[in-house]
């Protein structure tokens, strides 16, 4: 398994791509979750994933399609838009720096 180091993440992409809006949601709540941190947190369509991403997340079915818009970039995928245990897990791995297994 790869890992990331919670430290080294400044720009974190919330990739989706059926517009309903829970994605922006999401993308706001890490927003202010992660300010302290100076994490810039952004929202793209899968397609458009930019490639100075530090990391993205995005749901399990667009996750392949991710890796492939951003072959070198870590790719977290989730299952629930609120409460998924895998972002949990990366929000507080960036705020106490640590390192966490994708």
């Amino acid at each position: 398994m790869a890992t990331i180091d919670g430290s080294s993440i400044k720009k974190l992409i919330v990739a989706c791509d059926a517009g309903m809006g829970s994605s922006v949601m999401l993308a706001s709540t890490l927003r202010k979750q992660l300010a302290k941190n100076g994490v810039t947190v952004e929202h793209s369509p899968v397609a458009n994933i930019p490639s100075d991403a530090d990391v993205v997340v995005t749901q399990n079915g667009l996750a392949d399609r991710a890796r492939k818009v951003v072959p070198d970039v870590p790719v977290i995928p989730f299952m629930l838009f609120l409460g998924d245990p895998k972002i949990a897990a990366l929000v507080k791995a960036i705020h106490n720096g640590d390192t966490i297994e994708i």
